[in-house]
């Protein structure tokens, strides 16, 4: 499959959907949370795919391409963080989150192989302006 831009890859639309099921999950947060917990995991959520879309804009140079999933996978980690912090204060059941934290450290990996071999995604032989 070809990949035209950065919705063609799986990695993002992983994190795209996991941010959604971020969203749903807080939505019954406690009104004591909404500018805390909750606003921490949907923004470290949503900026996951955000990064993800300016590394693919950014694959012309492999060293900023590297940075931005660098920056994804700690805001995947961040929100796994949160996630933990949402489980031990009562907010989410233990299924939600291991289904969720699965989801970020299957993430993780997926942007660690990206970085592990940019040259697969950064190649700039034949392309034209």
């Amino acid at each position: 499959m070809q990949i035209r831009d950065h919705r063609d890859l799986t990695v993002y639309q992983n994190a795209f959907e996991a941010a959604l099921e971020v969203f749903q999950l807080t939505r019954i947060f406690p009104v004591a949370e909404r500018y805390s917990l909750t606003d921490q995991v949907r923004r470290s959520s949503r900026s996951v795919g955000a990064n993800i879309t300016e590394a693919w804009r950014k694959r012309r140079y492999p060293l900023s391409f590297v940075s931005k999933l660098s920056d994804a996978d700690a805001e995947a980690a961040e929100t796994t963080h949160w996630l933990d912090t949402a489980l031990r204060c009562g907010y989410v059941k233990a299924a939600a989150h291991q289904t969720l934290s699965a989801s970020y450290n299957h993430i993780c990996a997926q942007l660690v192989t990206m970085m592990d071999a940019p040259e697969q995604w950064c190649a700039t032989t034949g392309r034209k302006s």
